[in-house]
């Protein structure tokens, strides 16, 4: 329902055949995303750091397919949209890494190829493993945050800024995206992220809510 509602608000549109949603996360509540898409039907990117997660939600049947390689992720996207076809497709990787790439895809090529896009990182719990940092594998970052946790919270905070200006630019030309209520705009306006809503008090920000804004 939050991805349709965004797609009849925000794009305008009755169905979302052709367009494509990126998000984050397989774990938890946050594994439901890779179905949604494609009930929807739409083409779903979803990023998820934990093999774990993603091999769990494909055995379960709710993702489609796999992939740790972005050229493929890529291109799989760009055929699913052109044809049409509902896909759920897990990115083993970090999202920024992924966020980053259709920024180079959009500089490089003109083409935006993210009609939605959202997070489901748990940044309600950002420097205890809810949030892995760009910078580090999901082993590594494991490591550090065992290791020294305060090094951990810092790289997690460049990584929201990184996170944060990908996703941006993105959205100034025309990708729309919300807050999925896991505290991710909340957390990168603490790093020092561009989220504040422009022209008003810096408790407001320039993404909506699915609460109030989509499912409201």
């Amino acid at each position: 329902l939050t991805v349709l509602n965004a797609g009849r608000r925000y794009l305008r549109a009755q169905e979302l055949s052709g367009k494509v949603f990126v998000t984050s996360g397989l774990g938890g509540m946050s594994g439901a995303q890779a179905k949604a898409a494609v009930i929807a039907g739409c083409v779903g990117v979803i990023a998820e750091v934990d093999e774990a997660a993603l091999l769990k939600r494909h055995k379960q049947g709710w993702l489609m397919e796999i992939s740790n390689n972005l050229d493929h992720c890529i291109a799989r996207l760009r055929e699913a949209r052109k044809n049409k076809i509902a896909l759920s497709l897990g990115y083993h990787g970090n999202v920024v890494d992924l966020w980053e790439r259709l920024v180079y895809e959009l500089d490089t090529t003109g083409e935006l190829l993210v009609d939605l896009g959202s997070d489901q990182t748990s940044c309600h719990n950002p420097f205890s493993g809810g949030y892995y940092p760009v910078q580090l594998g999901f082993e590594e970052g494991k490591q550090l945050l065992s290791s020294n946790p305060g090094k951990f919270r810092t790289l997690v905070q460049e990584s929201l800024k990184r996170h944060v200006a990908a996703i941006n630019k993105l959205a100034d030309k025309g990708m729309f995206f919300w807050d999925y209520g896991n505290a991710f705009l909340l957390e990168a306006q603490r790093a020092g992220a561009d989220v504040a809503k422009k022209g008003v008090n810096k408790t407001e920000f320039r993404y909506p809510s699915y609460v109030q804004h989509i499912m409201g």
